[in-house]
């Protein structure tokens, strides 16, 4: 049943498994570069967990893994060893200066447990290869480096959606169904298939393992679900929505791919048609400006209705770097998963739509969200 609480899966776990592994979906990119070197930084108390709601008195008690005790590895296609993407972070500004070398250790530690990810395009191996091989990887990870449970979070570039009537798997649904293999619970960050394919939902649904997505709610989005319940509650009918998002970065190359960004905006269109009760007239563009990088930059125009039908227009600017936004979000994520699973909970996670674009469970407003995250604290620290 979605979201039940089930006896956790046997472990031969010994005293000495104190520790949660973090298996990263695309570990050498910004946002996993991000994520690692933030959370060891924090870890450290060289920086304060800014962004992080896990790190807030509201989840005081919950049982949550402690920042100190993640392990990290992955899977990914880059070849660019973390250490040395830290830098080029570091040197967009994405990074603190002198972070990297500060946090070196433990970006070389969580390097060395990358794996080749794939499929390549020479790759031989078909579908079941393939989630055979990853699964291993993760199981291999597990095994290694003696933590409780390991916690898939797919954090990878942005796949297009689909073609209509194509039954393969996709290289998100591959990660997924290792993840589920595995034995791991799993996060899907990205607006890529993951968990949604029809083909992985039996899978899902038996594993007895918790799960959550999709696609990280980090900026335009974010005002979106604050913006669109004010209109409704205060009785103002909107007649459109428009929007434009300037990035660079690898998130921007991929989402130049029409089928990339179509995935990409249902997500955002969902907020606004959730909220509204239909999506309103409008276009949402993404654009690729390679010198942006990291950055980002979203713009809506909002057009709508006062009393006796004067006409008003409220615009939004959001600047912001996206791996920031994002990576605080991730080590949430991994956190409240792994402790989930502890827990017993299996399923979509109730209370954690609070955190993507188009949640498993659940509303989109962010303050309805936010009140069901806070249910799942509670939940979590009478471990009921």
């Amino acid at each position: 049943m979605t979201g039940s609480q089930t006896p956790p899966p046997a472990h031969d776990a010994t005293p000495t498994e104190t520790r949660t592994g973090v298996w990263l979906v695309g570990a050498r990119g910004s946002v996993a570069t991000t994520a690692i070197a933030g959370c060891a930084a924090v870890a450290a108390e060289l920086h304060p967990a800014t962004g992080m709601v896990t790190g807030t008195e509201a989840f005081a008690g919950c049982g949550l893994p402690p920042l100190d005790s993640l392990v990290f590895g992955g899977h990914d296609t880059d070849t660019c060893p973390l250490p040395k993407r830290a830098e080029n972070l570091a040197e967009e500004g994405v990074l603190p200066y002198g972070l990297p070398s500060a946090v070196r250790a433990e970006l070389e530690a969580a390097d060395a447990a990358v794996r080749q990810g794939g499929p390549q395009p020479d790759d031989p191996r078909g579908e079941e290869e393939l989630i055979a091989a990853f699964a291993d990887d993760i199981r291999a990870f597990t095994r290694e480096h003696r933590v409780a449970r390991t916690v898939v979070v797919n954090v990878a570039s942005t796949e297009p959606a689909p073609e209509p009537g194509d039954t393969s798997l996709p290289a998100s649904s591959l990660y997924a169904a290792a993840a589920l293999r595995a034995g791991s619970p799993y996060v899907n960050f990205t607006p890529s298939t993951g968990l949604h394919h029809p083909r992985l939902a039996e899978a899902a649904r038996d594993s007895g393992l918790p799960y959550a997505g999709r696609d990280g709610k980090t900026g335009q989005t974010l005002l979106r679900s604050v913006l669109a319940p004010m209109f409704v509650q205060r009785a103002l009918a909107v007649r459109a929505w428009s929007g434009t998002n300037l990035l660079g970065g690898g998130d921007g190359a991929a989402l130049a791919d029409p089928r990339a960004a179509a995935a990409k905006n249902a997500g955002k269109a969902r907020v606004l048609s959730d909220t509204l009760g239909v999506l309103p007239d409008g276009q949402l563009h993404i654009d690729d400006v390679p010198a942006l990088g990291d950055w980002k930059t979203a713009w809506d125009h909002v057009a709508f209705d006062g009393f006796l039908g004067s006409r008003m227009v409220l615009q939004t600017i959001w600047q912001g770097c996206d791996s920031a936004l994002a990576a605080p979000l991730v080590l949430d994520l991994a956190r409240l998963t792994a402790r989930a699973a502890e827990a017993g909970i299996s399923g979509p996670v109730e209370g954690l739509g609070f955190y993507f674009k188009d949640p498993d469970t659940g509303p989109s407003s962010l303050s309805e969200q936010w009140g069901d995250l806070l249910a799942l604290a509670a939940r979590l620290r009478t471990g009921r």
